[in-house]
């Protein structure tokens, strides 16, 4: 029996829901056998345990021996996956699919042709309504399988028809991989760098986009191709910073799920991450209204959802939640409001959350935070944030939010007149530009700002050079490449809050009034 870690079997047994626990115990508490007796004793501590501890196991639960101890976490790992694969087997599409095929099979091996053809009938049609591609052609192998040992008067013509839709569907599965490897890569690319630094950049994911990706007619695609070239396409197009075609992708793979409603059931985690690349797009294009009615969508899911039913999807929800709730207040500019809300309420999930996302989430996370604190003029809570990136060993997961947080973290220092360190900051923050290759004109001029700052610089030789940065930068908005760096944080406000000495909130809120008030004119 393989050997189990214990903290594998911890996060399994955390990750299931009461129902699943309790299903688990009624399958295997009456059974009458000894080692379920013994299984179900360590189930119950490892469920009870706060934080895992390896040590306790042996030590609180005497009667399992310890040469015993390691065959019966690989037992009880497999039980539990057991008792989740049945529990869950009525609401997961694939598994019920499955479930038709392995009783085809079990009827083959007993010579019932006609019953396992019965069960393989049920496979498909429930394959084909949802597409799923792998399961037909695994079902169609069984087919072929099933005709070499059924001869009859028109076996002939069925093994043509199997032929050919085998055919098609290896093609379609062909696409879909296409698709989905090249999603992956742009994705590993994206987690590196983040969105595209330069020309450089552009022209080698542009290369690497047109040589790799297969020629196709999108109407003859089917639900499952389209997904994937929809979803690669958004991607392509936020990475590039082309944000208006990333929006147009985004809306019709959402379209897509609402043309087939039966992929929200079944495909419900596609979904969800369908609206958030929908939200991103419209957050970049500060299409606020469009975002609002998206976002009551998202909301929507999450307050109907069964959470008990998907830990994954739970995560994910609480995550787009607090990505697009700050997202909101950004587009807004109330920064306070936002701070109040998300993270000085009692109810705040912000800190669960940070816990269990993954490593590139919890820097965006840590990031946008920063921001919202920074727009509240909440400097001391900005860097706290700010620390949480920059004391990462090693920035090889989105250099350019390490790269940002750096320059953010100068200007709170700046904010907070502690001139005592920023020297020994800029230097710190150049050679870390430096050796991410992040060292554009944008960085430069900020870079340079500070560096001829003092605490004795007067009034008026500071407005001056507050208006000098701002006549630097603003040409930068509209440059192809430097434009990047306004996405990150909104410098040409903050100057201008200090050249007006008002808040930044202030000036950011000023900003959106008179947006919308144009927009309605128009």
């Amino acid at each position: 029996m393989a050997r189990i870690k214990s903290r594998s079997l911890y996060e399994l047994v955390k990750s299931m829901s009461k129902n699943e626990k309790r299903y688990f115990k009624l399958l295997y508490g009456s059974s009458g056998n000894g080692e379920d007796k013994k299984m179900l004793i360590l189930f119950d501590y490892m469920n009870k345990q706060k934080e895992f501890d390896e040590d306790s196991i042996a030590d609180k639960l005497p009667s399992l021996k310890t040469e015993q101890l390691s065959n019966m976490k690989a037992y009880l790992y497999d039980k539990l996956l057991q008792a989740v694969r049945l529990f869950n087997a009525p609401k997961i599409l694939d598994l019920q699919i499955r479930e038709q095929i392995d009783y085809a099979q079990l009827l083959f091996s007993r010579r019932l042709y006609t019953q396992g053809m019965n069960s393989l009938k049920k496979a498909r049609k429930m394959a084909l309504v949802h597409d799923n591609l792998e399961l037909q052609l695994e079902i169609i192998k069984l087919e072929k399988s099933v005709l070499m040992q059924t001869i009859d008067h028109d076996t002939v013509d069925k093994v043509d028809r199997i032929i050919e839709e085998a055919r098609t569907i290896n093609k379609r599965i062909n696409n879909i991989n296409t698709f989905s490897n090249l999603s992956i890569k742009l994705n590993s690319f994206y987690t590196k760098i983040g969105y595209i630094r330069d020309e450089a950049d552009f022209l080698r994911v542009k290369e690497f986009f047109n040589s790799n990706i297969p020629d196709f007619t999108e109407e003859e695609l089917s639900i499952s191709e389209k997904l994937n070239l929809y979803k690669l396409y958004v991607g392509y197009y936020l990475f590039i910073q082309d944000f208006r075609n990333g929006y147009e992708y985004a809306l019709k793979l959402v379209k897509l799920f609402d043309t087939h409603e039966e992929l929200k059931e079944t495909s419900t985690e596609q979904y969800i991450k369908s609206l958030n690349n929908l939200l991103i797009a419209q957050y970049k294009l500060d299409m606020y209204n469009e975002f609002v009615e998206t976002n009551k969508i998202l909301h929507s899911i999450a307050a109907d959802y069964n959470h008990s039913q998907n830990e994954s999807i739970r995560i994910r929800l609480l995550k787009y939640y607090y990505i697009h709730e700050i997202n909101k207040y950004f587009i807004t500019g109330d920064f306070t409001k936002g701070v109040d809300v998300l993270m000085k309420s009692p109810d705040t999930k912000i800190y669960e959350l940070l816990e269990v996302v993954d490593k590139h989430s919890e820097l965006i996370i840590n990031y946008k935070l920063s921001c919202l604190y920074f727009g509240a003029s909440d400097f001391h809570g900005a860097l706290k944030w700010l620390n949480r990136i920059i004391n990462i060993p090693d920035g090889d997961i989105r250099e350019d939010l390490h790269c940002f947080a750096r320059i953010l973290n100068l200007i709170c220092h700046y904010e907070l007149g502690n001139y005592d360190v920023i020297k020994y900051y800029i230097i710190s923050t150049y050679r870390f530009l430096l050796k991410k290759e992040d060292l554009h004109l944008f960085q430069k001029f900020i870079l340079k700002f500070l560096k001829d700052l003092n605490q004795n610089t007067r009034d008026k030789e500071l407005y001056e050079r507050f208006v000098r940065l701002k006549s630097q930068l603003i040409p930068l908005v509209n440059s192809t490449y430097e434009k990047r760096a306004f996405i990150y944080f909104d410098i040409i406000s903050w100057l201008e809050s200090k050249i007006e000495k008002r808040l930044i909130q202030d000036v950011i809120q000023e900003k959106v009034s008179l947006k919308y008030k144009s927009d309605k004119a128009s």
